[in-house]
């Protein structure tokens, strides 16, 4: 069984004077994806990969996240393809993943990421909520396809953590 988990950004600074690629995390961006890089390694959920979008609160994201896991080998993977892109190009960058790799973290964007959910997932799977993915929510599903298969329904939810539960739990 293959793991992908997605990572929305956290929390960024729209009050910045920057572009939106540009645009920095909050300081509560910055706890937030602290406490879920620290609930990663208490779970020991530990990625084969880390796959980013340029955007700098995604990088800064996926950076703290790195430094809480603390693995010796462990790569960022910036990938233009998941800036303000669709699915269809999530999924071009998954199916560039080698078949060894079993743990995908992929820190991006919603609507993107919500689409990708639902399409593999199904809605019906998935609980009724307006917005699935928060910032720093972190959704694991898991699937017995390839990374280049990614087809609808083909994967099962095991969970959708969210940064507020994880600061309720500290």
């Amino acid at each position: 069984m293959k793991e992908l988990w997605l990572l929305r950004h956290a929390k960024s600074d729209r009050n910045t004077d920057v572009s939106d690629i540009e645009r920095p995390l909050k300081k509560r961006g910055k706890r937030d994806a602290k406490n879920v890089g620290a609930w990663l390694k208490k779970q020991h959920l530990i990625p084969d990969a880390l796959l980013s979008s340029p955007a700098k609160r995604a990088i800064e994201t996926v950076r703290i996240i790195y430094q809480e896991l603390h693995v010796a080998g462990l790569v960022i993977q910036e990938d233009s393809r998941l800036y303000a892109t669709g699915i269809e190009q999530l999924k071009m960058v998954l199916a560039s993943c080698p078949e060894t790799t079993q743990r995908v973290l992929l820190v991006g964007h919603n609507p993107e990421l919500e689409d990708l959910l639902i399409h593999l997932v199904g809605k019906n799977a998935l609980p009724d909520m307006e917005k699935l993915l928060p910032t720093a929510a972190l959704v694991r599903l898991t699937f017995t396809t390839t990374w280049d298969d990614l087809h609808e329904e083909c994967a099962q939810l095991l969970s959708i953590t969210y940064a507020k539960s994880l600061l309720e739990q500290s």
